[in-house]
């Protein structure tokens, strides 16, 4: 007497549903359902801190020049205005820029995002950072 196979992509647990679909136990209305597998709950991760950077520029100078800086020094950056900097956080560019003015009488500045990444994907570095 051979053995019983199932076919191939039977699922019993779905048969089995499909059997009691008509007939509702009380149990069935205590069961909690799961969220799907692709379904992300990112409430468990909003409290996590993390570190946000934006590459606003670089400089080149010798170390006597660097020796020389002061307190109200100014060190001139190689980006201006409307050019493309990199928003990291943790290390990871998450999202390009340009640098714009907020406020002139108080010179704040800001970011407008122009670019985000997708889920997954990796944005490259627009210029190497200074080291």
């Amino acid at each position: 007497m051979g053995g019983f196979e199932m076919p191939a992509g039977f699922d019993p647990s779905a048969a089995m549903s499909q059997l009691g679909a008509g007939a509702q136990d009380e149990e069935d209305d205590d069961v909690i359902e799961e969220p799907a597998a692709d379904h992300l709950d990112l409430d468990l991760v909003m409290d996590v801190p993390v570190t946000m950077e934006v590459i606003l520029g670089s400089s080149t100078m010798t170390v006597a020049n660097i020796l020389k800086l002061g307190r109200g020094a100014v060190v001139k950056l190689d980006t201006k205005v409307g050019d493309p900097v990199d928003v990291v956080v943790n290390g990871r560019i998450v999202a390009r820029g340009e640098i714009v003015v907020i406020d002139k009488e108080e010179q704040r500045f800001g970011i407008t995002l122009t670019d985000v990444a997708k889920p997954g994907s990796k944005l490259q570095a627009r210029k190497p950072r200074a080291a």
